[in-house]
């Protein structure tokens, strides 16, 4: 079956798989950056299935995929949230320290190691699917984002974020996230492979998919925290998106 993994992409975070919960090792940008992804996420679901956040599982009852797992980030807020989750990566060496954190952490969370594309194969359905930073690791963006389509229920959504690509983000993701800050080891990102927002849209509607929100995440090198904007989509950014198959 065709795929759409990088296997040089996979090799890098095959190396840091130990380091996924560390604030301090190597993803540390995700620590600093997941309170704003996991606001972003929770809202766009809340808002979409007309859930509310402050009661205490608000997404019982809805099936939510992570793709790009990794260590568990996302897919452990999800679960406490009540929603029955299923973590994938196409990086074996992160499945077993997602696993041993969930359980040490007393969640229930099927992990595995497979693809978008096996998962679609395989008539696995979603309500949402989450997508993130993953897009500008694969090797052919447009049939990744097709797969990511195809996990979709009717009316499911899908969130996606990346990193712009232009002289900026350059400066920022690359040279100062790797080199100059050293928070990611160098050549973890490649520049060409970032996605400007237009070009994104774009691919997502070729997909089948209806672009309906995008915001930016915005880093502050004073207080030193992230913000969503609405505005400044230079760098990181998220979008959210419907099947309306």
């Amino acid at each position: 079956m065709t795929t759409t993994v990088d296997a040089s992409e996979i090799a890098k975070f095959e190396a840091m798989a130990a380091e996924w919960w560390d604030p301090h090792g190597k993803f540390k940008p995700l620590h600093m950056m997941n309170p704003v992804r996991l606001d972003y996420i929770t809202n766009q679901i809340a808002a979409e299935f007309d859930r509310d956040l402050t009661g205490a599982q608000p997404f019982a009852g809805l099936r939510i995929m992570d793709i790009g797992c990794g260590g568990g980030l996302l897919s452990e807020p999800m679960a406490r949230l009540g929603a029955e989750v299923v973590g994938v990566d196409a990086a074996e060496r992160n499945i077993p320290v997602a696993q041993t954190h969930a359980a040490q952490s007393g969640l229930q969370i099927d992990y595995r190691y497979t693809t978008a594309e096996a998962m679609a194969a395989a008539g696995e359905r979603f309500d949402v699917v989450l997508n993130m930073e993953v897009v500008e690791h694969v090797a052919d963006p447009l049939a990744y984002l097709t797969a990511c389509r195809q996990l979709l229920k009717p009316g499911g959504l899908h969130i996606c974020s990346t990193i712009n690509r232009n002289p900026k983000s350059f400066a920022v993701a690359i040279l100062g996230a790797e080199y100059v800050m050293r928070w990611l080891p160098k050549g973890t990102h490649e520049w060409a492979k970032f996605i400007t927002p237009d070009e994104l849209y774009d691919l997502m509607r070729q997909a089948g998919l209806e672009p309906v929100d995008r915001k930016g995440f915005v880093f502050n090198p004073v207080s030193w925290v992230w913000r969503v904007s609405d505005r400044d989509l230079s760098v990181n950014y998220v979008t959210a998106s419907l099947n309306p198959a």
